[in-house]
């Protein structure tokens, strides 16, 4: 006999009053979305042309308080440095749900031909540098400004209460400085009112407008950093039988961590990354020095194993530098987790994404080593987190500038459907969990 879905089960118990009722109002928030779109297309022209990088969102966070006030919302600021929330209370009892996108910019100067092309220049970690919005958070930022107007207005519907989350600094903090989900979650952004499920969009460059893409269980990898300091013995160049050459050990640590990947882990079950980044040693061409250190990143999809590749890591370098008569200090700094989609939540709201956006236009996407801090609040309660297209119809993905470059664009059509996703799934989730 087969059983039901969750989905599927809540949707054969609800009654017909109350199917009729979401239903009802899933239409009216589509319509509204669509009214939305000239001020939300306005909102991310101008955030784009006025980027800030992480933690210092200033600007853009003034303007999102500023909109929330005007919406009747509580809204707390300073929030992990310049992060803002905004709570909706709807007119009827029921749990919270949270809705999230971040603010942030990255230190890339804009390619881009556009009227509202970013001009701004910054100094980052001591070098001349552009700031753009170069993965769309400035799309982010204006897609829930129009979610939250769009909720406002059909508040006395609403069972139970939304909690809007503007973030700072997802793209990471400077050195020695604490910031985005992490930082958030830390400040209580998740309690007062206690979040019972959290949900985020990010646009994506390379999928058509109109689409959703979605995927259960690890959809985005865990990114976390590590270095290796091999210490040897220096030698002169010329006679390298006097040292305990840390640069010929440092290649071999090297060549033996790319065996975790390709013989330690089973892929077909699960990708992972282990890359060495930057490597540093010596000064002089005809010296051997005492000392190497490298750095990478390591990518997982399933925290277990994440959990394998460090000790692997630890392992492989500590007995490769021991059989060169060297030693290993191996220091592995996690960064973000795993961005997991609660299975069950991605089945309760599945058949929201079919009628927001048509069942033909919502796929499953398989993993990406890419990271997302969002993995930080679902950590602590179920969460979904979605991709939107922003791509041209018609335009070849191979040919589209990728996230993270100075080519980076979006097709702002697609704007309306990340409206209409975030508000209906608050609506829906509210309606179902009461």
């Amino acid at each position: 006999m087969k059983t039901l879905s969750s989905a599927a089960a809540l949707l054969l118990t609800a009654t017909p009053g109350l199917l009729a009722q979401n239903a009802a109002l899933d239409a009216r928030i589509a319509k509204l979305a669509a009214q939305a779109e000239p001020k939300v297309i306005a909102w991310r022209r101008d955030l784009h042309e006025h980027p800030e990088l992480g933690n210092e969102e200033t600007r853009t966070a003034g303007i999102v308080a500023a909109h929330l006030k005007s919406l009747g919302l509580e809204v707390q600021t300073g929030v992990a440095r310049t992060g803002v929330v905004g709570i909706l209370r709807g007119g009827k009892p029921g749990p919270v749900v949270a809705l999230r996108a971040d603010m942030d910019a990255l230190p890339v100067t804009e390619a881009n031909n556009l009227p509202f092309a970013s001009k701004v220049r910054t100094t980052y970690l001591g070098q001349p540098v552009g700031v753009m919005h170069a993965c769309g958070h400035d799309t982010h930022v204006a897609m829930l400004m129009g979610a939250a107007e769009v909720l406002s207005q059909v508040k006395k519907d609403l069972p139970g209460t939304v909690k809007f989350i503007f973030q700072p600094a997802e793209e990471g903090s400077l050195p020695g400085e604490e910031g985005g989900a992490k930082l958030m979650v830390k400040e209580n952004v998740l309690d007062n009112p206690k979040v019972d499920a959290v949900f985020g969009v990010h646009i994506q460059a390379q999928t058509e407008v109109g689409n959703l893409r979605y995927r259960p269980g690890g959809e985005m990898a865990s990114s976390d950093r590590f270095t290796i300091k091999v210490i040897g013995k220096g030698a002169h160049g010329a006679y390298p039988w006097n040292s305990v050459d840390p640069v010929v050990t440092a290649a071999q640590i090297i060549m033996g961590l790319q065996t975790i990947v390709s013989r330690q882990v089973k892929l077909i079950d699960d990708a992972a990354v282990v890359t060495v980044g930057t490597i540093h040693a010596g000064v002089r061409y005809n010296v051997i020095p005492p000392d190497v250190e490298m750095s990478g990143t390591i990518r997982a999809l399933n925290p277990a194993v994440q959990q394998e590749i460090w000790a692997s890591v630890r392992r492989i370098a500590t007995n490769i530098a021991e059989s060169a008569g060297a030693t290993a200090e191996v220091n592995i700094e996690p960064y973000v987790p795993v961005t997991y989609n609660n299975e069950k939540l991605v089945a309760q709201m599945l058949p929201t994404l079919r009628a927001v956006a048509g069942a033909a236009q919502v796929s499953e996407q398989k993993a990406v080593t890419g990271a997302e801090d969002f993995s930080f609040y679902q950590e602590k309660v179920p969460g979904l987190f979605l991709f939107v297209g922003g791509m041209s119809k018609g335009t070849n993905p191979a040919t589209t500038a990728d996230h993270h470059t100075a080519g980076f664009l979006i097709d702002e059509s697609g704007l309306t459907l990340g409206v209409k996703t975030l508000a209906t799934l608050a609506a829906d989730y509210l309606s179902q969990k009461r």
